[in-house]
């Protein structure tokens, strides 16, 4: 009966010792995995926001080609009925 209790309770303690293992380690991995996708959008995030940048630029830009081509055409149009 003794060798079977001291059997039971020695293989109580291997179960809880690994059980309880290695904790840091895990929580460790999850820190690292949480810092990089954190890194990941903050990156994402300012790509986005120099692409924006970038699309109102050229938005203003095409803007202004089309107002000043308005202006030109309407110019022209003037000029014609000037002559006549």
């Amino acid at each position: 009966m003794k060798k079977v209790f001291g059997l039971i309770l020695v293989c109580a303690f291997a179960v809880a010792f690994v059980a309880c293992g290695n904790k840091a380690k895990e929580e460790a991995a999850a820190k690292a995995k949480a810092d990089s996708t954190r890194r990941a959008d903050s990156t994402a995030m300012v790509v986005s926001a120099e692409a924006a940048k970038a699309q109102a630029k050229a938005d203003s830009t095409a803007a202004a080609d089309k107002a000043k081509a308005k202006a030109d055409s309407i110019e022209a149009a003037t000029k014609k009925k000037k002559k006549k």
